[in-house]
């Protein structure tokens, strides 16, 4: 009786904050060690950049171009999704199942689009700025 609460309860509360915490503590964790390095390469020799020690050891960011890709990639991944999914759907006899899948290809296909969207609008800028 209380397994049927239980389970539940500890998918949709404990379960995201646990994902949470292990992100937070990895983030924290490399912050740490970056300043570690860091603390040791001042100690260790006094003529040393520390700035520029410091931006050698930061995360490198992602192009605009790299982030087109990415969206380009996701939206064409899971525009094709939904469609394997429709066809799955369609060619299943059971309706339950059936009825799954057309709402789970809905969900890949609504992100899909979204994401092939700001592929094609966010294009026109990047284009523009590496002309100038």
């Amino acid at each position: 009786m209380y397994s049927v609460t239980i389970i539940p309860i500890g998918i949709c509360v404990v379960l995201p904050i646990a994902v949470v915490l292990i992100i937070a503590l990895t983030r924290i964790n490399s912050d740490n060690k970056r300043t570690q390095i860091i603390l040791k390469a001042i100690e260790a020799n006094n003529e040393i950049d520390a700035d520029r020690l410091a931006e050698s050891l930061r995360t490198p960011a992602k192009s605009a171009r790299e982030m087109l890709c990415k969206r380009l990639y996701y939206g064409v991944s899971l525009t094709l999704l939904s469609v394997v999914l429709v066809a799955l759907g369609l060619w299943s006899d059971d309706d339950k199942c059936a009825f799954l899948v057309f709402i789970a290809s809905g969900g890949a296909l609504a992100f899909g689009i979204g994401n092939l969207v700001v592929y094609f609008v966010s294009r026109k800028y990047v284009d523009n700025s590496d002309k100038a």
